[in-house]
């Protein structure tokens, strides 16, 4: 029997603390469990420093630099997996069956960007694309944001929903920050398009501290986000962590009174469902795929405004309250799984070997 070899593009794993990270960590563990290895071999294309981060017994082709020019010695597998749309890493000219997972579209929506930049990124997308057999979306808002864009050619597509990233820790320790008082969460990476300039202004008026955990990617909007602190008098109850460990971000989940994530641009938002698993009460904006994720179970913002937000927050926070709403929550986080995401994946990698 001729194994079909699978090769999945891991090498944004270079970048912990990111998205892309937990997308190709959790999908790779994922399909490693349920691959059939009388038939399938899985083959892991990532920076030398992850080696063996699949186990030692999984299959590994080493990233290198030059491999932007040319991909190639691929003649023996099957099909290629570029599990994200800004790949710079993708198999040339040999017919290699491709499936491309897209993310999102967000540097369309950014209006800090070029519409120079903007064309560009589409092209590079469209020559994706063109080059790809299977087209995946990690949301329908997605797909539906790809296809105002780009014709995508009557090409096979399916919407696969990430699965919940978190692995409960048996003993979560106290991290070395813990709030003096009940806090509001929220984690991502400072920059624009995560809107956390809006959430000190649920802090006026109460004694919530806000805990913002995250890289840094742009130091200006960390100020603005302090800027706006001042405006109401709590920037002293403003904290960045920086990047957390998984011991800390299990404990901020666990304790928080909510998680506010008033993101503009998001392909999908893994840090809803990892708040949604521990059955803590979410407050989400209504902007592209988080009304999709949060579904009937989360609060959302209807506007940035100072009072309406306060008053969703204090509504929400009351409705919580109510029998059964907690358990709602974790249903919902719970039904999105990796095992099924992995399933489905492995059925788009069938249908075209």
């Amino acid at each position: 029997m001729n194994i079909a070899k699978i090769i999945i593009d891991c090498e944004r794993m270079k970048y912990p603390h990111t998205g892309l990270y937990h997308f190709c960590y959790n999908l790779g563990m994922a399909l490693t469990e349920i691959v059939n290895p009388a038939s399938e071999e899985l083959s892991f294309y990532l920076p030398a420093k992850k080696i063996n981060v699949f186990g030692e017994n999984q299959h590994y082709l080493i990233q290198q630099a030059w491999h932007k020019l040319q991909l190639s010695a691929l003649n023996q597998y099957s099909l290629w997996h570029s599990t994200h749309q800004d790949s710079h890493y993708f198999p040339g000219k040999r017919k290699l069956p491709i499936v491309l997972t897209i993310h999102d579209l967000n540097i369309i929506h950014n209006e800090h960007k070029s519409e120079k930049l903007k064309i560009s990124f589409i092209k590079e997308i469209e020559k994706k694309i063109k080059k790809a057999d299977y087209i995946t979306f990690i949301s329908a808002f997605t797909k539906s944001d790809v296809q105002q864009y780009i014709d995508l050619n009557s090409k096979p597509t399916a919407v696969i929903y990430n699965g919940c990233n978190i692995n409960e820790l048996t003993a979560i320790k106290t991290p070395s920050y813990t709030p003096s008082s009940p806090f509001l969460f929220t984690i991502g990476t400072i920059m624009e398009k995560k809107n956390f300039h809006v959430l000190p202004a649920l802090l006026a008026g109460n004694n919530f501290i806000l805990v913002i955990a995250g890289i840094t990617k742009s130091k200006s909007y960390r100020l603005e986000i302090l800027k706006e602190a001042a405006r109401y008098g709590v920037e002293k109850r403003v904290v960045f962590t920086g990047p957390v460990s998984e011991n800390d971000k299990q404990w901020y989940y666990k304790n928080c009174e909510a998680f506010v994530f008033p993101s503009l641009a998001e392909g999908f938002g893994l840090p809803v469902l990892e708040a949604m698993y521990f059955g803590k009460p979410v407050f989400l904006s209504t902007y592209t795929s988080l009304p999709e994720i949060g579904g009937d179970v989360s609060y959302y913002f209807q506007s940035f405004d100072k009072e309406d937000m306060q008053l969703t927050l204090k509504q929400g926070l009351q409705n919580y309250k109510a029998p059964g709403v907690s358990e709602r929550i974790i249903e919902r986080a719970a039904s999105f799984s990796w095992k099924e995401s992995a399933m489905k994946y492995l059925d788009v990698y069938r249908s075209l070997y």
